[in-house]
């Protein structure tokens, strides 16, 4: 626990002093009672019972201002909370590599049936987008509460040529910001390769993707991991061959607070696929994966079975559904406070009459 005005706790140096006043009062009156001619007579009449009544409402009372000081200094704490609405973008690798079957019966077959498990598994207030990246990314389904659409999504994808894993990001970043105006074709162009592959263009693709680098310079970033209204969830299983650095699409979201978790997905010795005559070899890139749930505050894993794929969207749809934040808790404290005010109060009463 912490105290966002810590200098207030210096008046908890009067409850010692309180204490003390009370006890200097208690001995004066004792004091008095020896005007009796005799102690016993006193003593017999209030019992040891009623002695020790006497000094619980001025004790709860100091229970009780104590409480009311120390909501006076802010206290705070990072405790877990129900999440409050969360925008969930599941992107997925749609690239051909996903036919090999290292995970039975292909790897796309078990993502999509785990991909299912996490639609069913999912909490209350959370949204769920649904982006696919080979080549280039596609929204698949805008984020949404209904889970017969999820499902009818997964069901929407289909295999192609190249992994653009960073083109796959910088997408989940649009479908989660909206507003931006995130142009994946303008961040594409941005770049220079991508505008010698392309030759010739026309003025309008380049103040495009000129607006998009001035709104990137000029974007207030924010401390990485801090965005609490959503996430993505990545999973590729294998490398980059087209489209923008992951690395370059993770300080994007970086800059934007969203965590990305990211999912190696397949055997980490690779798996073989192919079409007709075409076979190639499929190999996880372990490092880019963890360096971009790294510079995003996120988490990496890695599922060689459809079981710890499954394991790996339970785990992530309970942290969506429970949060932990900085709470204040003076409120807290301020209702304490009061109750036991109302509580030293009516034992007075009830006891003493007064």
């Amino acid at each position: 626990m912490q105290f966002l005005w810590p200098q207030m706790l210096w008046l908890l140096l009067a409850l010692p002093l309180l204490a003390a006043a009370y006890l200097y009062v208690i001995a004066r009156r004792k004091k008095g009672a020896l005007l009796y001619a005799s102690l016993a007579l006193p003593r017999a009449a209030l019992g040891a019972r009623q002695r020790l009544r006497r000094h619980i409402p001025p004790l709860i009372f100091l229970f009780a201002l104590a409480a009311a000081l120390l909501a006076c200094a802010r206290p705070s704490a990072t405790v877990t909370l129900p999440a409050e609405s969360v925008t969930l973008v599941l992107a997925m690798d749609t690239s051909r590599s996903m036919e090999a079957t290292d995970v039975p019966p292909t790897r796309i077959s078990a993502a999509q049936q785990a991909a299912r498990d996490l639609i069913v598994g999912l909490p209350a207030n959370v949204r769920l987008g649904i982006v696919s990246f080979a080549s280039t990314a596609t929204v698949v389904l805008p984020p949404t509460n209904n889970r017969h659409d999820m499902l009818d999504a997964i069901e929407r994808f289909q295999l192609q040529r190249g992994t653009a894993t960073g083109s796959g990001l910088i997408q989940s970043l649009a479908v989660l910001f909206p507003d931006d105006g995130i142009d994946l074709e303008a961040i594409l162009f941005s770049s220079t390769s991508a505008r010698a592959e392309r030759g010739a263009t026309s003025l309008d693709d380049v103040a495009a993707a000129d607006a998009v680098r001035k709104r990137e310079r000029e974007r207030q970033a924010v401390e990485p991991g801090s965005y609490r209204h959503g996430a993505v969830i990545l999973l590729s299983d294998g490398r980059r061959t087209t489209g923008p650095d992951p690395s370059e699409a993770a300080h994007m979201a970086a800059e934007r607070g969203v965590r990305v978790y990211t999912v190696g997905f397949g055997s980490t010795q690779g798996g073989v696929g192919g079409e007709s005559s075409l076979s190639y070899f499929m190999q996880l890139d372990e490092p880019a994966l963890r360096a971009v749930a790294t510079i995003t505050g996120g988490e990496y894993f890695q599922a060689g079975s459809a079981a710890d794929l499954s394991q790996v969207y339970r785990q992530l749809s309970a942290r969506f559904a429970l949060e932990r934040k900085e709470t204040e808790l003076g409120a807290l404290f301020s209702v304490a406070s009061v109750l036991l005010l109302v509580v030293a109060c009516a034992l007075s009463m009830l006891w003493f009459r007064r």
